[in-house]
């Protein structure tokens, strides 16, 4: 568990941390940090635009994968997937809320459909790992989509079907598809962590190969100032 446990890997004679190791992070932090997500977007107006939640491992690589894209208006870490409320970083990472961590998106249907989203979400991280990703091992880091409609749940669905049937990966698919609950929003400093945070060795190490793993795939679609690989 990344919040207890130091999961060390040693790669170019480097140590590597978890993505979540407390020792990285503010520690101690207080659930009165923590928003449902309706709290947090109140008055933003994303009311008008399309929602996706995935979980794929750690957030600080989902989020700037799909951060990314053109049509993603915004992308919010959290947790999803659990019945405690306002679960805390600590929580979540000590895999004792049920909760996974988590993205919420916001996009821009008249720009980008789900159907992409799921393309990028299935580049952006290994589904075939069962209950962890990487480095990062437990429940909490669980590949799922929670669905906001039977649209959604039948495109993902079909979509796996799709890839498990073409052999894309060498095990089968192990992606949860359940349906949409809440979503808890992140203490802040999680908002946007690859960018604030470039110099992490866990960023460094094993989100920017899993971004830009990402860019190189769906270059087409690219935000214009992340266009030549930044």
């Amino acid at each position: 568990m990344k919040c207890i446990t130091l999961i060390l890997l040693f790669l170019s004679g480097i140590a590597l941390k978890n993505c979540s190791n407390p020792s990285q992070n503010i520690q101690n932090q207080s659930n009165s940090e923590i928003k449902p997500i309706a709290e947090y977007t109140q008055g933003k107006g994303y009311e008008k635009y399309g929602m996706a939640t995935f979980a794929g491992g750690c957030f600080w690589c989902t989020e700037a994968s799909f951060e990314r894209i053109n049509g993603v208006v915004d992308v919010i870490s959290g947790y999803a997937g659990g019945e405690e409320q306002y679960p805390t970083y600590e929580q979540v990472g000590a895999g004792s809320t049920g909760h996974t961590e988590s993205i919420q998106i916001y996009y821009d249907p008249q720009v980008i459909d789900y159907q992409k989203l799921l393309e990028v979400f299935f580049v952006a991280h290994d589904p075939t790992q069962l209950n962890r990703q990487g480095p990062d091992v437990g429940k909490q880091y669980r590949s799922a989509i929670f669905y906001h409609d039977e649209m959604q749940k039948e495109m993902a669905a079909s979509y796996i079907e799709q890839l498990n049937a073409t052999g894309k990966y060498d095990q089968p698919i192990v992606t949860q598809i359940v349906p949409y609950k809440e979503f808890w929003v992140a203490e802040d400093y999680h908002q946007n962590y690859y960018e604030q945070h470039p110099e992490n060795p866990y960023v460094q190490r094993v989100s920017r190969p899993k971004v830009e793993k990402v860019m190189h795939t769906f270059e087409s679609i690219l935000k214009d100032k992340y266009r030549g690989g930044k």
